[in-house]
């Protein structure tokens, strides 16, 4: 019996999966170097961004061969539609935090995870992608704004982590219009992934519980064949003991 061929396309996600991870890992060192050091030289500066542009471009390759790969192209456009969003976004207007979200979106998407563990393991990494990203980004927008209090990473963390987690004590808050707008994503993310933990969660007991339903039917059953059982002998034994009395009442 022959086995299905795996399609084109899936093995090109698997085979490129980690190496684009690596490359978003490549992203996130070049895209934090110039906000941490802003007084790091030209030359520097000049890398990071080759190396944003660099990263952006793979994955936009990645979206094309995928397409030129798919069996039915227009179906795989409809369905990833987000990708292209993502690969479209940072041509639309050259701004460093559009890079940000368009490579945040598009490992999101190449990351499709099933199982609970790895849906967990996901939605940790979203988090700490989503909070580092979010620290720099305000950092880099609040950071030299007219009356802004979000002066030091270590603000930019704090105020990302509070922001996240809707708690909101309001000791920093950005005043640009960009800085409000990370404000809500962020808030909208942390809602949307509390969301996820919080199904993830009860789904976790629901299985749980069912498993432990059944294993009670189960042995519910067991029980009940045994006692059927242990009738028939109880019948048995009773006719055995009838027949075995006949004889005795004839003498």
């Amino acid at each position: 019996m022959k086995q299905r061929s795996v399609p084109a396309q899936v093995r090109w996600e698997q085979q490129t999966q980690r190496p684009l991870f690596g490359l978003a890992l490549v992203f996130a060192v070049a895209y934090a170097v110039p906000i941490v050091r802003p007084d790091a030289d030209a030359e520097v500066k000049w890398w990071c961004e080759a190396a944003e542009w660099g990263v952006w471009g793979a994955f936009a390759l990645d979206y094309v061969i995928r397409l030129l790969l798919a069996e039915r192209r227009r179906e795989f456009v409809r369905s990833h539609w987000l990708d292209l969003c993502a690969v479209l976004l940072p041509m639309i207007q050259p701004l460093r935090l559009l890079r940000v979200v368009a490579t945040l979106l598009l490992v999101g998407q190449r990351a499709r995870m099933a199982s609970q563990i790895r849906l967990t393991t996901y939605v940790g990494g979203a988090v700490v992608g989503l909070l580092m990203f979010g620290s720099l980004a305000v950092l880099s927008v609040e950071r030299d704004a007219p009356g802004g209090n979000i002066d030091t990473l270590d603000d930019a963390v704090w105020w990302s982590f509070t922001t996240m987690t809707t708690v909101g004590y309001g000791d920093h808050a950005p005043t640009t219009g960009l800085g409000r707008v990370l404000a809500v994503g962020l808030m909208l993310s942390g809602i949307a992934l509390l969301g996820v933990v919080t199904a993830n969660i009860a789904a976790w007991f629901i299985a749980r519980f069912e498993k432990d339903d059944a294993e009670e039917r189960r042995q519910t059953a067991a029980i009940a064949e045994l006692a059927e059982e242990v009738r028939l002998l109880r019948a048995e034994v009773a006719s055995l003991k009838s027949v075995e009395g006949v004889p005795e009442q004839r003498r």
